[in-house]
């Protein structure tokens, strides 16, 4: 919104209003705002929820230090929420698909997430929403946001001809990392599968959107299990993003990395600043020990949110290296259900492979204290963010 005001007044001659439309100016003021909110509204928020007596329910798992969190304020993701979404109203280009896009996304797995913190909290219901409403609400967003990229005219890719300029490209492309060539088409993957199909790559790319954007979801809502670590491991994923979209929606930039250049995506910079803001302020109140839990309203949001950016950005084939935590976390969990079934239908027993899932539950169990397991899952977070970068010129 200040965008198109500062334009008009910079139009009718206003000295220094010109400064909106650099995206770096913007970007750090959604930066800025992003912080003053989580602090201030994050405050008030903790403030009225312990009025109305909305704490976290904790089951006995057997964790040192767990029964001394029962009662702590939770549905703390509406901070992150109104932290992400009210800087980019004012700073972005509300007519940018791409931040309508975002916006959709943040808004619809928030509202899934609330849901279900409030049936907990409010319906005294242990179990939360349904997990087929859960998973029926990600299918819907990530087929939304699968569609939307496919068919929305505005949604376009371009690439090196053989003379060294950009053309745009009819073809559903995605960067492959650590490959020479590093960009795949899902057409040619299709036209692999049967001879002709490489008009129907959207065959394979939206039921992809829909899967990443679920595994991702869920991977973050796995991962926030211990004060900080799913904010702290989603503002390091966050920033790295916001540099993919910096690079990919700046022309010069594209040319001298030599990755696709994707006309508009630079106002994704601006959205990444906010959601790395609304984390870091987050982390104010959420770290050890924590004021506040952000429950599936934030955990939701923020697997969801990561899973579109990157999407939109041409990037998801990264996302097994920049969101590896949420990976092996998501793991964790699906190898131990699957090995405790498997023994316990052929010895008779159910057998471990790890002492508890998911995996961050397995160095408590070992004695780690809480807040060493979140800076270490930090400081491979922050490695698998490096190497992600890396990638760029990396093949």
């Amino acid at each position: 919104m200040l965008y198109y005001l500062f334009d008009a007044l910079d139009q009718a001659g206003l000295p220094g209003a010109g400064v909106f439309r650099f995206l770096s100016f913007r970007a750090g003021l959604a930066l800025l705002i992003s912080l003053l909110i989580s602090a201030v509204l994050g405050k008030q928020l903790i403030a009225l929820l312990r009025n109305k007596q909305v704490g976290e329910s904790v089951r006995d798992l057997g964790l040192d230090g767990q029964l001394s969190k029962a009662g702590t304020p939770t549905m703390g993701g509406l901070i992150i929420l109104a932290a992400i979404l009210i800087p980019t109203v004012l700073m972005a280009r509300l007519d940018n698909v791409y931040i309508w896009l975002m916006m959709t996304a943040t808004v619809w797995l928030g509202a899934i997430g609330f849901l279900d913190d409030y049936i907990k909290v409010f319906k005294k219901d242990k179990r939360g929403l349904a997990g087929r409403f859960k998973v029926v609400g990600q299918v819907g967003i990530g087929l939304f946001v699968g569609v939307v990229l496919y068919l929305h005219p505005s949604v376009v890719v371009r690439v090196f001809d053989n003379q060294g300029s950009f053309v745009d490209s009819h073809r559903l492309l995605t960067t492959l990392p650590f490959i020479k060539g590093h960009e795949l088409d899902y057409g040619s993957i299709m036209a692999w599968m049967h001879q002709g199909w490489e008009n129907y790559a959207w065959i394979l790319f939206i039921p992809l959107v829909i899967f990443i954007v679920t595994a991702v979801s869920n991977g973050a809502n796995m991962t926030d299990g211990l004060d900080g670590l799913a904010t702290g491991i989603s503002a390091i994923i966050g920033l790295v993003l916001g540099i993919f979209a910096y690079v990919s929606g700046n022309i010069k930039f594209a040319e001298y990395l030599n990755i696709m250049y994707i006309p508009n995506s630079g106002e994704l910079v601006i959205f990444s600043a906010a959601f790395v803001g609304a984390c870091v302020g987050f982390l104010w109140y959420n770290s050890f020990p924590a004021q506040v839990f952000m429950g599936d309203t934030g955990s939701l949001s923020l697997g969801g949110i990561i899973a579109v950016l990157a999407i939109s950005l041409r990037k998801e084939l990264m996302i097994p290296i920049l969101c590896g935590v949420f990976l092996m976390e998501n793991l964790s969990v699906i190898l131990q259900v699957s090995y405790f079934k498997y023994t316990k239908a052929r010895f008779g027993e159910g057998r471990r492979i790890f002492k508890m899932s998911p995996l961050h539950h397995h160095y408590q169990k070992l004695g780690w204290h809480e807040a060493k397991i979140v800076a270490r899952f930090w400081i491979v977070g922050l490695a698998l963010a490096a190497l992600t970068i890396i990638t760029l010129k990396l093949r």
